[in-house]
């Protein structure tokens, strides 16, 4: 049996027939029928045109048909290609072209889109459309329930160098496809599913489906609930395919956006052990609801949640603590990694004191200076991080970039993300942010995400993101876009004291431009472009 994300999930379909798979609103899939409907997938696709290597965009929503769909095209050995369900027409024939895709499965809400574009694709032979409920269907288009409707694809064998391919969200230029061997990366998500679960990775595929097995003999399975969007890999990665590895049961949330209280009742409904999240943005939600609960007399259960995971943006202390002290019980694993690699985590729970932004780094993270020479625990010297072990193929179609990340250093091959970091003298990463977004104002370099963290601090304010504005005197001014919580009232001349009171004078805004909400990717990631146009927009107004 070789190591591939469908060959194990169908050998653990065997052992677990009967066990819940995925869940969606008032749908819940077994394993077995899980397994079934994603070889019907398997089996349109195959008749459709499509085989080993073909790429199959996701144009979808969260639901059980994102699921499926993945683990179909697994199946006869193509490549999901995750889709943005924000990208308009432009952006989304982009991502398609450039990952030469042959089949799109969309919801039909989106079909609009994909109606205008498709036509401009011509490596395309094959449209899928999700009903849920939207008024546009295209006429070549094959409806989903009659490809579940069709017969199962026959089990095939595969390769271990089958590619996987996640797309970035192109917060760093236009979206790229970062590339795996499908053996390693599973492998990889292997040993963290059943790590999360306290247990001994398997040391050979055929070892998982027995493990499995044992697992749900003991009640020891996961239940795993994501309030983050299938389309990004905190989302997928963490709150579904390592999961599904140990014979988890994955849930997906009804709502296109966190509501907080849909997320809590489901946690209860189902007794869920797990939950991935995108650090403050969603746990601050999430705590109101909690405390909402408990002032109405209707507090709810969280008594079974384990672990709490989050990854790719700021989850500070103050937010983890408010989290401890309603779910006491539960581990706050806070990852730094990206599409590109993992580089570290930072370990939280009740009694345990932790900084913002400190990680253990992994055993094969460095931190570079531009020389490639190491930087020196505890020098204060600043450089590029490094991620070891786990690296990519490289970038699909762009070899140049690709050069650029993923770099050797002594024999040893690393991927290159972005993010600055010290190390102290432990051996702790201190993550400063990506360089991109560096402000450099009247020649100090001032890290966005420290006074992100400061002005968040404000009695009052939800969310923040800091960028720098063309200045004449400064060269780029601190400018904070910020809002506030509901009935919050605070001046900018309060929450620059503020920020003034922790941190060197520099590095307070000059300005806090207040808007509604801070704009963030559905995965919760900033986006940096639209803050400074909300900045620069609001003072040429």
């Amino acid at each position: 049996m070789e190591m591939h994300w469908a060959t194990a999930w169908e050998s653990i379909s065997d052992v677990i027939g009967d066990s819940a798979a995925i869940t969606n609103g008032d749908v819940t899939r077994t394993w077995t029928e899980f397994d079934d409907r994603a070889a019907r997938v398997a089996a349109a696709l195959v008749a459709g045109g499509l085989g080993p290597g073909s790429k199959v965009g996701l144009y979808l929503y969260n639901g059980n048909e994102y699921l499926e769909a993945h683990y179909g095209t697994f199946k006869m050995r193509g490549v999901p290609v995750n889709v943005n369900y924000r990208y308009l027409d432009e952006e989304l024939w982009y991502l398609l072209d450039n990952a030469d895709a042959e089949a799109l499965v969309f919801h039909t809400s989106l079909a609009d889109r994909v109606d205008r574009i498709a036509g401009r694709l011509p490596a395309l032979k094959l449209l899928i459309e999700v009903d849920d409920g939207g008024e546009h269907h295209i006429d070549r288009a094959v409806a989903y329930d009659d490809v579940i409707a069709g017969d199962p694809m026959p089990r095939i064998n595969r390769s271990e160098d089958d590619l996987y391919m996640l797309y970035t969200g192109g917060t760093t230029g236009m979206p790229k496809g970062v590339m795996y061997d499908i053996g390693l990366i599973t492998g990889f998500f292997c040993s963290l599913g059943f790590g999360a679960l306290g247990l001994p990775e398997p040391q050979m595929a055929t070892e998982i489906a027995p493990m499995v097995a044992n697992i749900h003999g003991q009640g020891l399975n996961s239940v795993s609930i994501t309030g983050a969007p299938l389309m990004h890999g905190t989302g997928l990665w963490l709150g579904a395919l390592m999961h599904h590895l140990t014979g988890g049961h994955v849930i997906t949330l009804v709502n296109r956006s966190l509501d907080p209280d849909e997320l809590l009742t489901t946690m209860q409904h189902h007794r869920v052990t797990h939950n991935t999240i995108v650090g403050d943005s969603f746990s601050k939600p999430i705590i109101g609801a909690l405390r909402a609960a408990i002032e109405r007399g209707e507090p709810y259960d969280t008594s079974d949640l384990k672990m709490m995971v989050s990854s790719g943006v700021m989850w500070t202390r103050e937010v983890k603590e408010q989290l401890l002290d309603l779910i006491p019980q539960a581990v706050l694993l806070d990852a730094i990694g990206s599409s590109e690699g993992s580089m570290g985590s930072q370990v939280t729970m009740r009694g345990v004191q932790t900084d913002t932004a400190k990680f253990a780094s992994n055993p094969t993270t460095k931190v570079f200076k531009e020389d490639d020479t190491e930087v020196v625990p505890g020098s204060g010297e600043i450089g590029l991080v490094a991620a070891g072990g786990l690296v990519p193929l490289g970038y699909f179609k762009d070899p140049e970039k690709s050069a650029r990340t993923f770099r050797t250093i002594d024999g040893v091959r690393y991927s290159f993300p972005g993010d600055l970091a010290q190390i102290d003298v432990d051996g702790n990463l201190i993550l400063l942010g990506r360089g991109s977004q560096v402000i450099n104002s009247g020649g100090e370099k001032i890290y966005p995400e420290e006074v992100e963290e400061a002005v968040k601090r404000v009695d009052g304010v939800i969310d923040c993101l800091v960028v720098g504005l063309d200045d004449e005197k400064f060269g780029q001014a601190v400018t904070a876009v910020a809002s506030l919580s509901a009935g919050a009232d605070v001046s900018e001349a309060e929450a620059i004291a503020s920020v003034k009171a922790e941190l060197a004078g520099y590095k307070a805004p000059k300005r806090v431009i207040w808007v509604d909400k801070v704009p963030r990717a559905p995965n919760g990631k900033a986006d940096y472009t639209a803050a400074r146009q909300l900045a620069v927009d609001a003072l040429d107004g």
